[in-house]
């Protein structure tokens, strides 16, 4: 076994530069795999995180809509409903929540963010669900009318501002003056770290049209009580209220599990097609070793004849081609987990300075081995025919063999 190997080996050297050329293609492919997926697994872990973070006994209610919630003040979840769903048996604490698009003016540059109207009192119960803090400064209080709060990127020169905000700077909001009280932490993407956060009332001031049309209404579930369960009450206790048939609400009850379920099949889904598209270079692959294998067989046609004549049987030339293929495999696949943790590294660093920290690869020792053994199988599969093409030549028509 030993001899075999080390003969292997040997053949593999002597043609360094078609088994380098073969070890290129299956690389390419098992760099863009164990890329992908590294990222995947970060995801993963990120919604994994989020959810440990958040709390599973979380809910949204929230109007159906064409366009996001809160542009369009027709698809709104009214005042009367948001208190008719806190005395829905099972519903623990609830806070409702404007959302707009908000003209912001700072040294002045103007830009629109989104903007989030809340009630102070209910500060620790939605951050919590937004997995995030007060990072510098304090968070709003009951009366704070004409103060703000601002998501992480505002503090970062050329993110939203070329100049940075500070504490106590005073901000143009839709045109009235508002001063900055606190930074909000990192989330992790651009969209919720230049967040625009404000009382409901100063909402109310700002958008009196909108008065009492909530954009969503976030609530979470007791002890005794599934966030399941209490999804299912409230769809069929709120859809009575507004006397509306089942299919047809226009409204809609989410869990936070659903909802952190529905963007990891999206990301699954993702993942499923890119890495389909990676397969295609390994297919090349295969074809590449296949070939080599076959050429390697040809010009080695003597050899096996002397092999075979000094006693080597059949299973023992099998052995020789399977682990040669097998090999270039290998090192193509060892190879591309390399090149695939350099690349999945270098894009985490990409999508965290443009402000998507969420987007961070993941490299557990199980994705390595499997793409090493996946690597292996592959090569050792693609030179299979060609070794037993080897295998079964006649001892005496190969040593003739020109």
């Amino acid at each position: 076994m030993i001899g075999q190997i080390n003969y292997a080996v040997q053949n593999l050297l002597h043609r360094k530069t078609r088994s380098w050329l073969t070890i290129l293609s299956i690389l390419m492919g098992i760099t863009a795999i164990y890329a992908i997926l590294s990222f995947g697994y970060g995801i993963q872990d990120y919604m994994d995180t989020l959810a440990e973070e958040a709390g599973a006994d979380k809910l949204y209610v929230q109007a159906r809509s064409i366009g996001a919630p809160g542009t369009d003040d027709t698809f709104s979840i009214s005042k009367d409903e948001f208190e008719y769903i806190s005395k829905i048996k099972g519903v623990n604490e609830i806070a409702p929540m404007y959302m707009k698009i908000g003209e912001i003016e700072h040294k002045g540059e103007k830009i629109f963010n989104w903007l989030l109207g809340y009630d102070p009192k209910d500060y620790e119960f939605l951050f919590e669900s937004f997995t995030a803090d007060v990072e510098r400064g304090r968070p709003l209080k009951k009366g704070d009318t004409y103060k703000l709060l601002l998501g992480y990127n505002y503090q970062v020169a050329d993110e939203i501002f070329k100049k940075p905000v500070n504490l106590g700077d005073k901000l143009l909001l839709n045109g009235v003056t508002f001063e900055v009280v606190g930074f909000v932490s990192k989330i992790g993407n651009p969209s919720d770290d230049g967040n625009i956060y404000i009382s409901l009332e100063a909402t109310e001031l700002l958008y009196p049209g909108a008065k009492d049309k909530y954009a969503m209404v976030l609530l979470s579930s007791d002890k005794t009580t599934t966030p399941k369960d209490l999804a299912d009450r409230i769809m069929e206790k709120l859809r009575k209220y507004k006397g509306q048939e089942e299919g047809n609400e226009d409204f809609y009850v989410q869990t936070f599990e659903d909802i952190i379920q529905t963007f990891g099949t999206i990301i699954n889904v993702l993942n499923g097609v890119l890495v389909l598209i990676a397969f295609i270079s390994l297919i090349v692959a295969f074809v590449n070793i296949m070939n080599t294998m076959y050429t390697s067989v040809l010009e080695r046609t003597n050899e096996i004849g002397v092999m075979k004549a000094i006693g080597a049987r059949n299973s023992d030339i099998l052995f020789i081609f399977v682990f040669e293929s097998g090999l270039l495999g290998l090192i193509g696949g060892m190879l591309g987990i390399v090149a695939g943790y350099f690349v999945a590294s270098f894009g985490g660093m990409i999508a965290a300075a443009s402000g998507y920290t969420m987007l961070k690869p993941v490299f557990p020792i199980g994705l390595t081995i499997a793409c090493a053994v996946f690597a292996f199988i592959t090569g050792a599969l693609a030179g299979l025919l060609p070794a037993r093409r080897a295998s079964k030549l006649n001892p005496i028509d190969a040593l003739r063999y020109e």
